[in-house]
């Protein structure tokens, strides 16, 4: 059950990781930003659920 456990505890942080890259490299404002961020960082599923619906996208 350990294992299980710590792989996905780094499933979600490589996908809290991509997710912010993402926001980073998006057109969003420097606030949105912010927010966006320290959602993903405060509540990473829940953050990165809300994210990929709702969230900033890269430029195109």
């Amino acid at each position: 059950m350990e294992i299980a456990g710590g792989l996905i505890g780094i499933i979600v942080l490589v996908l809290t990781v991509w997710a912010g890259l993402n926001i980073v490299l998006s057109n969003a404002s420097m606030m949105a930003k912010v927010l966006w961020i320290v959602g993903i960082i405060l509540l990473p599923i829940i953050g990165f659920i809300a994210w990929l619906f709702f969230g900033p996208r890269k430029a195109g």
